[in-house]
């Protein structure tokens, strides 16, 4: 199945009747409309303010990739409670280390309310994580022990992220907004030494939206310099697969839409081994985990049960003009997740 023309974004998510618009977008919506977002139960009855409130998720990750560094940085604001992590991957060491927070009703927490504009931040003991989003560029702010950032992700001129609304559950609806293979600018500094980024990329992750109370997903992301150029991809199942999914890849800025994927691998037997290909037959891969931040909370009513892998791509990714690209030990991330929020 041939995913959908994309058309081009709306100002506001939702629309004249209090529900979203649906579908793959060019450009990025000025605002979510959450307020103006008409919720009703299973039982096609409105929902309560209070309901409302407590279903609508939002969370933000940024990855950077560098020589000698991977950084993974996540904020999370759920109602119940409010997450957030930042790791330190040192390829040459292959040691994992983290900070993180978790914090009840999200107190201290700030969220972007739109994806296009705004900033979200969190402060916890000597540590400042921030997002500021400003017309589709990504400016993050890290203050730790370990790592100090003042950085800009840039996307290629003309580039256009992956922007999707897709309906979920029974009355829901999910904004997705990704962009991988974009260019590094400012400072980075890690364990007290300046690092260069002439080689280094970046993706982010804009996820928002009234989702399932019980949902799990698995994903990919590669941002990787081939001799073509940079290349990037994007490859989920679990979330939006209703009508469009949110599979694409980047060569060089310009954007291919991708078919649905499959995820294949054993969590119990197997978890670091993970085959990977799409039914339109332009992506298979193969993936080695060599390292994993993970995490288990389980408070009765909230749970999670979180994995995200750093290791090894291998294999072949098709563009939608028939160009071939292998990969061959190209370091990357895999995520399986869990989540009743």
């Amino acid at each position: 199945m041939q995913p959908l023309l994309p058309q081009l974004a709306p100002a506001n998510l939702i629309n004249a009747e209090g529900q979203a618009h649906y579908g793959q977008f060019d450009g990025i919506p000025e605002s979510l409309g959450v307020k103006q977002f008409i919720y009703f139960d299973e039982m096609d009855k409105r929902a309560s303010w209070i309901k409302k409130h407590l279903d609508y998720k939002q969370f933000q990750f940024v990855n950077i990739i560098t020589p000698r560094y991977i950084i993974g940085v996540a904020i999370a604001g759920i109602r119940y409670v409010g997450s957030s992590f930042c790791y330190l991957y040192d390829i040459e060491k292959n040691q994992l280390t983290e900070i993180k927070c978790l914090k009840p009703f999200s107190m201290g927490y700030k969220m972007a309310a739109s994806p296009k504009f705004g900033s979200t931040k969190i402060k916890f003991a000597k540590n400042r994580i921030e997002f500021t989003l400003h017309e589709g560029v990504w400016q993050l702010r890290i203050d730790s022990v370990d790592i100090q950032a003042e950085l800009s992700l840039t996307p290629p001129p003309l580039s256009l992220p992956m922007s999707l609304c897709s309906p979920t559950g029974y009355s829901g609806w999910t904004y997705t907004q990704k962009h991988n293979a974009l260019s590094v600018h400012g400072k980075l500094t890690i364990k007290d030494e300046p690092q260069p980024l002439n080689l280094a990329l970046a993706s982010y992750d804009f996820s928002a939206g009234f989702m399932r109370r019980e949902t799990s997903w698995r994903w990919a992301s590669i941002n990787a310099q081939l001799p073509q150029g940079k290349l990037g991809l994007n490859l989920a199942a679990g979330v939006n697969e209703t009508g469009n999914n949110e599979n694409v890849m980047w060569i060089n800025g310009e954007r291919h839409f991708l078919g649905p994927a499959n995820f294949d691998f054993n969590r119990q037997l197997s978890p670091d081994y993970w085959q990977i290909n799409t039914l339109d037959g332009r992506v298979d891969l193969t993936f080695r985990a060599l390292n994993c931040r993970k995490e288990k909370i389980n408070l009765g009513f909230l749970k999670s049960n979180f994995r995200q892998n750093i290791g090894y791509f291998s294999g072949d990714i098709i563009d939608g003009n028939g160009v071939k690209y292998h990969l061959s030990n190209h370091l990357g991330l895999t995520e399986d997740h869990f989540a009743k929020w």
